[in-house]
């Protein structure tokens, strides 16, 4: 379930957790027997996306929680998970999970380059435990598995599938000049395929702030011909009104508003129930108050959107800045390793 802003982790106090024997991590060679392609997957997201807690990789990889620790701690004692655990005014938080160095020369000896190449570093890696934007990667991530893991069926049993799960870092490197999204999905339900940019807001941003960033993505639209509708996520209906009618303001004002698709929808409206997900009846396009829509029905409301067969379908440059650019992983791990 997408957590509330106020059951996130104090992310400035992380509570420091021993690594059990073995002392040193496994060599590369003997991993080579023991990682599954889980595993291997679970390496790439945290690359990608830089830090999941035991919850969303037990959603998005694994039948139970419970499994999923016996697994995450199996990888820390080899060497190629790193973790810790935040500490919460309330209860107990989950135990979060970052790439170790043994991880990223996994990763690196698969893609036949070095680590330095893979633009790793473990203290940067760490970091992450004292980041003030923490809990803003993390509700990022949680809307995300969530879609994943509970994506809806249609009246035939067909189910919808998120194709594309690109991170923040990954989306500054491809239109940073233009615009920053906070990530970039791709969801396809039987009825059709929505490519968008997910902007993800906690309320610790003033809305006029929030708004302007509709130009970065009308320059992005007029730049590249690639018309990507944006999704801003709130977390409540409150805030979704004061938003809307900022955006309108900005939106109505720039060059060509119809190459820049926006809907909004409040985290407080969802269903009070675990299998909640975005993709519900939650979703109400910037220019039109009409009834709420689900998130496979927006397409058609925007005549003018790109076709996902054109828009993001090129892998990004292999070299950045010296810096090799892995392909993003799926956002799930193969289907056979669901154990």
């Amino acid at each position: 379930m997408i957590s509330r802003p106020d059951r996130q982790a104090d992310s400035r106090r992380p509570r420091p957790e021993a690594r059990p024997a073995p002392s040193r991590p496994l060599d590369i060679t003997a991993l080579v027997a023991r990682l599954t392609e889980r595993d291997r997957w679970i390496l790439r997201m945290l690359h990608e996306h830089r830090v999941l807690t035991t919850n969303q990789l037990a959603a998005l990889a694994f039948p139970t929680p419970a499994i999923a620790l016996r697994r995450l701690t199996l990888l820390h004692r080899y060497g190629v998970l790193e973790r810790f655990r935040p500490l919460r005014t309330r209860g107990s938080a989950p135990v979060h999970w970052v790439l170790a160095p043994a991880g990223a020369a996994v990763l690196a000896a698969e893609a036949g380059i070095t680590v330095r190449e893979l633009g790793y570093n473990h203290q940067r890696a760490l970091a992450v435990a004292h980041s003030l934007h923490l809990t803003h990667t993390l509700g990022v991530t949680d809307w995300f598995t969530a879609l994943v893991a509970h994506a809806p069926r249609d009246e035939r049993g067909q189910q919808a599938r998120v194709q594309a799960w690109w991170s923040q870092t990954r989306c500054q490197r491809l239109w940073g000049d233009l615009a920053r999204p906070d990530a970039f999905g791709r969801y396809s339900h039987p009825e059709t395929t929505l490519d968008f940019f997910l902007e993800y807001d906690l309320a610790s941003t003033t809305l006029t702030r929030v708004a302007a960033k509709l130009h970065g993505y009308g320059e992005l639209a007029r730049t590249t011909g690639v018309i990507t509708p944006v999704l801003l996520w709130v977390p409540t209906a409150l805030r979704e009104a004061n938003a809307r009618t900022a955006l309108r303001r900005t939106w109505e004002r720039l060059p060509d508003p119809e190459a820049v698709p926006v809907a909004t929808a409040a985290a407080e409206l969802l269903p009070a129930s675990p299998e909640a997900s975005p993709a519900e009846q939650l979703w109400m396009p910037l220019d039109t108050d009409t009834d709420r829509r689900r998130l496979h029905e927006l397409p058609a409301l925007w005549s003018r959107r790109t076709s996902p067969t054109t828009s993001v379908d090129t892998e990004p440059a292999p070299s950045l800045n010296g810096l090799v650019v892995l392909a993003p992983p799926p956002p799930q791990p193969p289907a056979s390793e669901f154990w």
